[in-house]
Protein backbone atom coordinates (compact mmCIF):
# COMPACT_ATOMS: atom_id res chain seq x y z
CA UNK A 1 0.00 0.00 0.00
CA UNK A 2 2.50 2.01 1.02
CA UNK A 3 4.28 1.89 -2.58
CA UNK A 4 1.06 2.56 -3.85
CA UNK A 5 0.92 6.01 -2.25
CA UNK A 6 4.79 6.35 -3.08
CA UNK A 7 4.34 5.70 -6.73
CA UNK A 8 1.63 8.16 -7.33
CA UNK A 9 2.96 11.00 -5.31
CA UNK A 10 6.25 10.37 -7.84
CA UNK A 11 4.12 10.24 -11.05
CA UNK A 12 4.19 13.28 -13.48
CA UNK A 13 1.30 15.21 -13.35
CA UNK A 14 -0.79 15.55 -17.03
CA UNK A 15 0.20 19.05 -18.63
CA UNK A 16 -2.73 21.19 -18.77
CA UNK A 17 -3.01 22.58 -22.69
CA UNK A 18 -3.97 25.75 -23.73
CA UNK A 19 -7.86 25.45 -25.05
CA UNK A 20 -9.55 28.54 -26.46
CA UNK A 21 -12.35 30.31 -24.21
CA UNK A 22 -15.39 32.51 -25.24
CA UNK A 23 -13.80 36.20 -24.51
CA UNK A 24 -17.32 37.26 -24.43
CA UNK A 25 -20.75 35.51 -23.66
CA UNK A 26 -21.52 34.43 -27.77
CA UNK A 27 -25.39 34.64 -28.17
CA UNK A 28 -26.59 31.69 -30.33
CA UNK A 29 -26.45 32.15 -33.66
CA UNK A 30 -22.83 34.60 -33.46
CA UNK A 31 -20.54 33.97 -36.02
CA UNK A 32 -16.89 34.10 -34.30
CA UNK A 33 -14.27 35.94 -34.81
CA UNK A 34 -10.71 36.39 -33.41
CA UNK A 35 -11.85 38.67 -30.88
CA UNK A 36 -14.19 36.51 -29.50
CA UNK A 37 -11.64 33.94 -28.66
CA UNK A 38 -8.78 34.09 -25.89
CA UNK A 39 -6.79 30.71 -25.18
CA UNK A 40 -6.98 29.74 -21.14
CA UNK A 41 -4.83 26.74 -19.51
CA UNK A 42 -7.20 24.23 -18.00
CA UNK A 43 -7.79 20.34 -18.06
CA UNK A 44 -11.38 20.48 -19.75
CA UNK A 45 -11.97 19.46 -23.28
CA UNK A 46 -11.89 22.16 -25.78
CA UNK A 47 -10.34 23.15 -28.80
CA UNK A 48 -7.05 24.45 -28.98
CA UNK A 49 -6.36 26.09 -32.58
CA UNK A 50 -8.01 28.99 -33.67
CA UNK A 51 -8.64 28.18 -37.54
CA UNK A 52 -10.88 25.28 -36.00
CA UNK A 53 -13.65 28.04 -34.62
CA UNK A 54 -13.07 31.37 -36.57
CA UNK A 55 -15.64 31.77 -39.08
CA UNK A 56 -18.12 29.10 -37.45
CA UNK A 57 -21.50 29.78 -36.08
CA UNK A 58 -22.16 29.53 -32.21
CA UNK A 59 -25.38 26.17 -32.27
CA UNK A 60 -26.13 27.63 -28.58
CA UNK A 61 -25.28 30.49 -25.92
CA UNK A 62 -21.49 30.44 -25.04
CA UNK A 63 -20.79 31.75 -22.06
CA UNK A 64 -17.66 34.17 -21.49
CA UNK A 65 -14.78 31.63 -20.05
CA UNK A 66 -16.19 28.42 -21.09
CA UNK A 67 -14.16 26.13 -23.46
CA UNK A 68 -15.03 26.16 -27.43
CA UNK A 69 -15.65 22.67 -28.49
CA UNK A 70 -16.43 21.43 -31.85
CA UNK A 71 -19.51 20.29 -30.64
CA UNK A 72 -20.86 23.69 -30.32
CA UNK A 73 -20.06 25.24 -33.14
CA UNK A 74 -21.69 25.26 -36.99
CA UNK A 75 -20.98 26.27 -40.36
CA UNK A 76 -22.76 29.43 -40.61
CA UNK A 77 -26.45 29.52 -41.74
CA UNK A 78 -26.69 31.28 -45.05
CA UNK A 79 -30.65 30.22 -45.44
CA UNK A 80 -33.24 30.56 -42.79
CA UNK A 81 -36.13 28.55 -42.58
CA UNK A 82 -39.46 30.28 -44.07
CA UNK A 83 -37.56 32.56 -46.29
CA UNK A 84 -38.43 33.47 -49.92
CA UNK A 85 -35.39 32.54 -51.92
CA UNK A 86 -35.00 32.24 -55.53
CA UNK A 87 -34.67 28.49 -56.74
CA UNK A 88 -32.95 27.54 -59.82
CA UNK A 89 -33.88 24.50 -61.57
CA UNK A 90 -31.30 23.64 -64.57
CA UNK A 91 -31.42 20.62 -67.05
CA UNK A 92 -29.09 20.71 -70.43
CA UNK A 93 -30.34 24.49 -71.89
CA UNK A 94 -33.11 24.33 -69.91
CA UNK A 95 -33.29 27.07 -66.92
CA UNK A 96 -36.03 27.91 -65.01
CA UNK A 97 -35.69 30.46 -61.75
CA UNK A 98 -38.95 30.35 -59.46
CA UNK A 99 -39.21 31.91 -56.08
CA UNK A 100 -39.79 28.96 -53.25
CA UNK A 101 -40.05 28.89 -49.75
CA UNK A 102 -37.61 27.38 -47.39
CA UNK A 103 -38.96 24.64 -44.99
CA UNK A 104 -35.55 24.57 -43.20
CA UNK A 105 -32.12 26.06 -41.93
CA UNK A 106 -29.05 25.59 -44.48
CA UNK A 107 -25.47 26.16 -44.71
CA UNK A 108 -23.32 25.82 -47.58
CA UNK A 109 -23.59 22.73 -49.36
CA UNK A 110 -26.61 22.03 -47.07
CA UNK A 111 -30.06 19.83 -49.00
CA UNK A 112 -32.82 21.30 -47.72
CA UNK A 113 -36.60 21.04 -48.48
CA UNK A 114 -38.21 24.20 -49.94
CA UNK A 115 -41.65 24.71 -51.57
CA UNK A 116 -41.91 25.35 -55.32
CA UNK A 117 -44.79 28.90 -54.71
CA UNK A 118 -45.93 28.31 -58.08
CA UNK A 119 -46.68 24.73 -58.07
CA UNK A 120 -46.74 24.49 -54.10
CA UNK A 121 -44.48 20.70 -54.78
CA UNK A 122 -41.52 20.22 -51.92
CA UNK A 123 -38.68 20.19 -53.23
CA UNK A 124 -34.57 18.88 -52.35
CA UNK A 125 -32.74 21.75 -53.58
CA UNK A 126 -28.63 22.84 -52.77
CA UNK A 127 -27.44 25.52 -50.90
CA UNK A 128 -24.35 27.11 -52.82
CA UNK A 129 -21.75 29.32 -50.95
CA UNK A 130 -23.43 32.98 -52.22
CA UNK A 131 -26.97 31.81 -50.65
CA UNK A 132 -28.51 31.05 -53.45
CA UNK A 133 -30.92 27.70 -53.86
CA UNK A 134 -30.06 25.03 -57.00
CA UNK A 135 -32.94 22.24 -57.21
CA UNK A 136 -31.70 18.82 -56.96
CA UNK A 137 -32.01 16.33 -60.33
Amino acid sequence: MRWLVLLLALAPLPASAAVLAAARTLPAGTVITAADIRAIDGDRPGLSDPSQAIGLQTRITIHEGRPLQASLLQAPRLIGRNQMHPLVFQRGALRIVTTARTLSDGAAGDVIRVMNLESRATISAVVQPDGSLVALK
